[in-house]
């Protein structure tokens, strides 16, 4: 009966022992994959070229530099937004590209995560035009929204260049023109500065209206995409408001588009870079952070992409330094957008526009 009960109670033990080492292995399998995936950072950021300049250069060499892998999702500023939105309780995104707005809007909804001084070691040489406040996110490039025509159309139709954001309404550009839509930052912009040009502001935005639904005359349509390159191309629209680093990458290709900085100034537009809050990988999102930050990215961002560095240490020379936002005296002319105004107000601005000038046109 003991050497009953004896056997009994080794094949329990063996039995438990067994079951014991499975479960080790189980958690050091998860383990094991949990750190392996600690190890690919998601990015969220632009597509077109922006994407294809990351993927070439940039993130290449921050993956050999870390030994990690980098996931690349590509989306507009609006899309990411509302992607983080959708996992604001379980974030998957851990570096978020956006425009200076919708990031602004971003960090109201209480989606980003300040960033560490100790790590971001490069932002005590940013510009503090780029700067946030509290440190949550930053500008890593300084880009102006202004006028872009289609100089050979211009020329052999007669027509002066353009020197206002005004001159958009002059009805000879009627049904010639193809302009942004208030869903994206450009058409924001061109609210703002349509207002400022008539006497208005961020405050008093009436005057921005008003003026808009002349300039809507002459409208083709209103394009959502930030994106009206195509428009040139094929001949829709003989000017437009866009972004400068837009502008100059299509002149770069040989197309006859120039770019004016109209007399009653240009807004700054800033891409930002931000950590996520409770990213998945937090500690290597203000890694990439730093990375994009230093003066190697920031030149390629330049050249490239023609996005003014906001790294103070970068020196640039040539053409470029004519088709970017480079230098404090450049800056201090750019126009900074508040946009904690414009958020409160963008939605009701948005209704507005939509039923009054974009669909009313």
């Amino acid at each position: 009966m003991k050497r009953k009960m004896y056997f009994t109670v080794i094949i329990c033990l063996f039995f438990a022992i067994a079951s014991g080492c499975s479960s080790q292995a189980g958690n050091s399998s998860e383990e094991g994959s949990k750190g392996k995936d600690e190890q690919t950072l998601v990015l969220a950021a632009y597509g077109g070229s922006y994407e294809q300049k990351m993927k070439e250069v940039l993130i290449p060499e921050f993956e050999k530099e870390h030994g990690v892998k980098v996931k690349y999702i590509t989306g507009s500023s609006v899309d990411t937004l509302s992607k983080l939105q959708a996992q604001k309780d379980k974030p998957q995104i851990d570096v978020a590209f956006l425009d200076d707005g919708p990031q602004a809007q971003a960090k109201a909804f209480g989606l980003l995560a300040p960033l560490d001084e100790e790590v971001v070691t490069n932002l005590a040489n940013v510009y503090d035009i780029a700067k946030d406040k509290d440190n949550v996110g930053v500008g890593f490039g300084i880009i102006s929204t202004g006028l872009a025509y289609n100089k050979e159309l211009f020329e052999k139709n007669g027509w002066e260049p353009l020197t206002s954001w005004n001159d958009l309404s002059d009805p000879k550009f009627k049904g010639k023109l193809v302009l942004p839509s208030i869903a994206n930052t450009y058409g924001i912009h061109m609210l703002l500065m349509t207002a400022i040009a008539n006497g208005g502001s961020e405050e008093n935005i009436e005057p921005g209206f008003e003026k808009l639904k002349e300039i809507a005359k002459n409208a083709v349509t209103f394009d959502k995409t930030a994106d009206v390159s195509n428009y040139f191309l094929q001949g829709q629209t003989v000017a437009s408001a866009w972004g400068s680093s837009r502008v100059y990458t299509l002149q770069d290709t040989g197309f006859p588009i120039e770019y004016v900085i109209p007399k009653e100034g240009v807004p700054a537009l800033m891409p930002t870079i931000s950590v996520i809050k409770d990213a998945p990988n937090a500690e290597l999102a203000q890694e990439f952070v730093n990375f994009i930050l230093g003066e190697e990215a920031q030149e390629l961002f330049a050249n490239a992409l023609f996005d003014g560095p906001v790294n103070k240490n970068v020196k640039l020379e040539g053409d470029i330094t004519n088709k970017v936002v480079y230098g404090e005296d450049q800056i201090a002319k750019l126009i900074k957008v508040n946009w904690e105004v414009v958020n409160q107000k963008r939605a009701e601005w948005t209704e507005r526009a939509n039923k009054e000038i974009e669909v009313a046109h």
